[in-house]
């Protein structure tokens, strides 16, 4: 605003200022100042008659001029005056064209204020309408969301009870199936049970007599062969019916596969009889054994008693 009426203004308190020195020390008297008469020194003064008609005219005229020079005078007051009611009309019209253009100025403003808040609350209003369409979008597209998910939720759900379903029957069908084949297979294995027991005692007898035929075996050939030990112990024992008659004297032989003795030990019985079978035994060296190894392993180590002959 200063900008716009500084210099109007300050025009207008230029022009107020200039007319109050006009009027404060302009010179407005109505006596003209009298010219000075310059004289004339170098002639004498000369009497000269004076004319009533001639002075009544001059003085006429200094009337009229001094008339006339007042006329002028207030005139010039006049048009001052006129000067100074026109500048202050000027003034004032100015003062109050700058009145004019405050209050349009203000107008303007109140009135840019007022677009300024209704543009503002239409754009508030416009901001809300379009959060609100927003937000009613966003729960359109959320509820959408959601339906289509709970959609998909059921269907998936649906398909799982149905799958669910299908492998509740299939394991029923399966569980029947494995029942029959377990029933099954347990007939089968009642039955092949029967059977092998059957055939396990059928076995079992078959081994009892073939382990009795083969023990019987086995005693035979341990008898044989101690009888054959024996056979060898006589042949080499040295005896004296004098001391030995009636005696006899048990020994433990330890024999290796081939036959030879590892080992001789006395047991109960007479020492004459006990050494002389020792020696016996050692002079012999090798002795009779079984190729059968189950029948040399019973006859690894063989106790036996040794009678002497006469």
């Amino acid at each position: 605003m200063k900008t716009k009426y500084g210099l109007p203004i300050a025009l207008s308190l230029l022009i107020h200022v200039a007319l109050a020195m006009v009027l404060l020390f302009g010179d407005f008297s109505m006596t003209p100042k009298p010219k000075p008469t310059p004289v004339a020194v170098s002639q004498p003064i000369k009497a000269v008659a004076v004319n009533k008609s001639a002075v009544e005219q001059h003085v006429k005229k200094l009337k009229k001029q001094k008339a006339d020079a007042e006329a002028a005078e207030k005139k010039r007051i006049r048009d001052l005056e006129k000067r100074a009611e026109a500048a202050r009309k000027k003034r004032a019209d100015e003062e109050q064209r700058i009145k004019n253009l405050e209050k349009q100025r203000k107008k303007k403003e109140n009135e840019k204020k007022l677009a300024d808040d209704k543009a503002k609350k239409a754009r508030e209003r416009a901001n809300a309408a379009e959060k609100l369409r927003k937000q009613k979008e966003t729960e359109r597209k959320n509820a959408e969301q959601a339906a289509a998910k709970a959609k998909a939720k059921r269907l998936k759900e649906e398909a799982e009870a149905k799958k669910a379903e299908e492998r509740r029957k299939k394991k029923e069908a399966e569980r029947k199936r494995k029942a029959a084949e377990k029933k099954r297979k347990e007939k089968e294995a009642k039955e092949r049970a029967e059977q092998e027991r059957l055939l396990a005692q059928q076995m079992e007898q078959e081994m009892a007599s073939r382990q009795q035929a083969r023990q019987q075996q086995m005693v035979s050939e341990i008898n044989r062969f101690t009888a054959l030990i024996t056979q060898t112990i006589q042949r080499y024992l040295i005896t004296d019916q004098a001391t030995m008659e009636g005696k006899s004297c048990k020994l433990t032989i330890s024999l290796a596969p081939s036959g030879f003795v590892t080992n001789v030990k006395t047991g109960q019985g007479a020492a004459v009889v006990c050494n002389a079978a020792k020696n016996a035994v050692l002079k012999a060296q090798t002795l009779p054994v079984s190729k059968d190894p189950e029948v040399f392993k019973e006859m690894r180590t063989i106790s036996l008693t040794v009678v002497p002959e006469f």
